[in-house]
This record gives C-alpha cells, structure tokens and sequence, in this order.
C-alpha cells in the first residue's frame, strides 16, 4: 500500500482562486476518510460562502475582462495539451490518491486513468481543429452574407462527485475551457483531492487567472453556485435528488445545464445467449468500483423458463469475487466509500428481503473484514420489477434478476423505469441487437457487456439527466449558437 503521507496534495488547506493558492476565510474543514481503514488520511479546507463568492468573482472577471475567451482555440488547446502532458505523469499517483479517497481497486483506478485523466484533455484539444466552431450560410430572409459562430456559453459551475472525481472533472473542464468558458468547480468533500491536483497543474502550465478555480464545499455552499446569477451554466453530476434541486434553480433563472444523474440500467439476455457467459459478464460489471457506477447494469431481464439457472450461475460467479484491501493486486472490489453508503446499500437488501426477492448470495458484510465500508456482492432473484429494489438506484453491488414471459415483456420491463442511462443485450445475433437497441429508452445501449464510451457521448433518457458528456456531445453544451446576417462577407 502507498503511505498516506504521499497521497495529501499540495495546498489542501487552501483553495485555488484568480490563479493562486489562498487562505480560506474561515478555519473550518473537512476530513478526508480512507473507506478501506476507516482512517483520516487528510483534511481540507470547508468553503464559506466568502470563498464561493471569490472564486466565482475570479471566474466572471476572467470571462468578461480577461483575454481567455478571445484567444483561438488553437491557442487554448495548447493548454489542455499542456495539462494533458502533466496528467500523463502524474498517473500514478492520482490513480492511488482515487483508491486512497474512494476505495477503487489500485489496479482499476489506474486501468481507468488512462483515458479519463490526460486523453480527456487531449480529445478535446484535438477538436479545436476539428469541430465546426464557425460556419457560412446563405441568408433564407434577407441579407447577403450568413455565419453561424458557435461561442462560449459564458461562466461554468462544475459540481463533482465523489465516485469518480478525476474523471468526471476532467470531462466537464476541458470541454469548457477549449470552448472559451471559465470555471469553478466544486469538489465533493468525501473526494476533494484531484480537484487540487489539477488546479496546481494548471498554475505550472501558466493557465490564466481565473480560468480555473476549486473549491470543496458541502451541499450548501454549492446550492450558492448553482444560484449565483454569475454562473451562466451549471454541469452536474450525482443523485436525482440533488439534481432535480438543480434544474429547479437553474429553471427559475433560465441557466444553461447539463444534468448526469442516476441509471437503473437494464440487461436484456435474450434466450440465445448463454447463460453462464453472461453471467460471467454481469458479474465483472457489478463489481466494478464496488457498484458505485450510475451506469452499472444492475436489473437483469431473463425469461422465465430461465431464471433459476441463471440466478444460480450469477450468484456463483457474484459469491466469487474477492473483497478486501483495494491495494492487494488479487483483490476484485474494495469497500464502499462512506459509511453512509453502506448504510443505503444494507437497507435496500433489507427492502429486497421485505419485498419477497430471493436472497441468491451476499447480503451482509464479509465475515473475514470487520474494519471499513465494505459488502459482499449481493444477487436477488424473483424481483418484481415495481419493487424498491428493481426501480431506485441503490449504488453498490447489488444485481436484481427479474423473470419476463416474452421478447415483448422484456422491452416493456426495461422502459419500466423512471431512469434511462445505460442497457445492454446479450444475444448473439447483432441483427437482434440492434432492434432491440433502438426500441429501449436509454443513453447507451451495448451488445454482450457493460458499454459506455465517453469518446462517443454519455448521458441518459428521463430522470437520467439532461445533455451529454465525452465527445463531440459533451462540448457542445458549453456553446451558444449566435447568428449573424450581414450585407456583405467580412473582411
């Protein structure tokens, strides 16, 4: 295991504002929690509305005064390049700081790191030169000359959650800096420190002042983000709950958002698909980052004649997967970040267990583990699709098999949520696949295995939030389309 001394970035007693490491205005912090140890490992400094205030005051003046918003985009992807750069070798040591914070497998957190961390930045550095940024049109009612210029959208609030900070940092800031914006964001207390990483990444490449600024704050610092009239756009990701608060607030002023929010995702195995492979794979899935992935697939459809077979292979290869110290090379998931989380997942077990589901495997804590937030991959079969279990996001490794009677049911069962972020069918035919793809209501739907691809888009249909993120998807949010019509071409 990495010694905790090394994991503490620089400057966790201070925030990053107007290009500068400064003093908070108040003594009050936040404790950073090793959820494998139940350990302290750090602590950082708790904004007050006084540091929002600074830090989004920084962010404004950059956009409207500064020359950040007026340089081509060439000239700002030469500094997403330049982040990429000091990501790129700072890999591994953000990798251990996630397993640190959050409790991903070592071996996971830097598999992942590869695409999220330094690549996030270079793709859309790439895209100054790709993206149509401005185009000629003919005028359609009156005029000679037409030009659609897609500019910044202005000041961005970026909010953070703890599962993933690094990455989905990432795939909020760059966009919104080779669009032209400037930003604030907001960490999440449980995992504040990427968050300071990067904003001293962007002090060493020579970033601006106030193109960037960090700050970690509780849920009540961060609704003064979201209403502040100085943050014309808002892009969050975490819970339905606090994302419906958002789009509320930003609904009442009429600021721009982009909401990722939480999934419920169904798994079609269709009856030419066999059974212990999909298993096999459902069980890689479920596991993954401890089940806290909001695009984890976490109800399995399966007919009827079926079920019992293959609730027996998942809860076989689910029992199997070892939990335990997320720093040992042969460990396959660690804990669950917070106790709070723990807490959630065991009553929604306990929900399954009051609903009449059927307990296959899991269920409590690890016998062998009596020190952090850890569970045992749970499995429920005989789950009735309306059941707490089968319609709200639990968060952690916890997969419901429901029993369909036809390839009609399986469709209508899987729509049968409030959420549409990610599904997959498991068939062997890509024919079949692809038909049903196009008739569930989800962001992303795969073929045989988990599938998202943040260089493509991700996002989700109904209460799975609002826009995209990754890609070419994920920069247009930060655009405002302007047209102008004029009696002749400029010079």
């Amino acid at each position: 295991m990495t010694s905790t001394a090394d994991i503490a970035p620089a400057h966790v007693g201070e925030f990053f504002i107007n290009g500068e490491w400064v003093a908070p205005k108040s003594s009050a912090t936040i404790d950073v929690v090793d959820p494998s140890t139940e350990r302290t490992v750090f602590s950082v400094a708790d904004a007050s509305a006084q540091d929002l205030d600074a830090a989004i005051a920084a962010a404004h003046a950059a956009f409207h005064e500064g020359p950040w918003p007026d340089l081509t985009h060439a000239e700002r992807a030469a500094y997403l390049y330049a982040v990429a750069d000091e990501l790129d070798e700072q890999e591994a040591a953000l990798s251990d700081l996630w397993t640190t914070e959050v409790g991903v497998v070592n071996g996971l957190a830097r598999a992942t790191a590869n695409f999220f961390f330094g690549n996030a930045f270079r793709m859309y550095a790439d895209m100054a030169t790709s993206f149509p940024f401005e185009k000629e049109h003919t005028p359609t009612s009156g005029g000679n000359y037409a030009r659609l210029v897609r500019e910044p959208v202005g000041v961005v609030g970026a909010i953070v959650p703890w599962n993933g900070p690094l990455p989905l940092v990432a795939v909020k800031v760059a966009p919104a800096l080779l669009a032209g914006c400037t930003v604030v964001v907001k960490m999440a207390p449980d995992a504040p420190g990427s968050g300071y990483a990067l904003a001293e990444i962007a002090r060493r490449v020579g970033l601006p002042a106030g193109v960037l600024n960090v700050v970690t704050a509780d849920r009540a610092v961060s609704e003064l983000l979201v209403r502040d009239p100085r943050i014309d756009k808002v892009s969050f990701t975490g819970s339905l709950a606090a994302g419906q608060t958002i789009a509320s607030i930003c609904g009442e002023r009429i600021a721009r958002v982009t909401l990722e929010l939480g999934g419920k995702s169904a798994a079609l195995v269709l009856d030419d698909y066999d059974l212990e492979v999909a298993a096999e794979a459902l069980a890689v899935q479920g596991h993954m980052f401890s089940g806290q992935s909001c695009g984890c697939l976490t109800r399995v459809l399966i007919g009827r004649n079926r079920h019992d077979a293959f609730v027996q292979a998942l809860a076989a290869k689910f029992a199997a997967v070892r939990v335990g110290d997320p720093w040992d090379a042969t460990t396959q998931m660690g804990p669950l970040t917070a106790a709070r989380q723990l807490d959630r997942v065991t009553g929604y077990i306990q929900k399954g267990l009051d609903s009449g589901a059927t307990l296959a495997c899991g269920g409590g804590r690890p016998a062998e583990l009596d020190r952090g937030y850890f569970i045992s991959p749970t499995v429920f079969g005989n789950v009735d699709n309306s059941s707490a279990i089968a319609q709200e996001e639990i968060f952690g490794p916890v997969l419901s098999v429901i029993p369909v009677d036809s390839d009609e049911a399986m469709v209508e069962v899987a729509n049968d949520s409030n959420y549409g972020l990610n599904a997959s069918v498991f068939t062997q035919d890509p024919t079949r696949a692809y038909r049903f793809a196009r008739r569930i209501r989800s962001g992303t739907v795969g073929q045989n295995s988990h599938r998202t691809d943040y260089g493509i888009a991700y996002g989700g249909f109904k209460q799975s939030g609002l826009g995209r993120e990754g890609g070419v998807e994920g920069l247009r949010p930060y655009l405002e389309s302007k047209t102008i019509i004029l009696e002749g071409k400029p010079a």
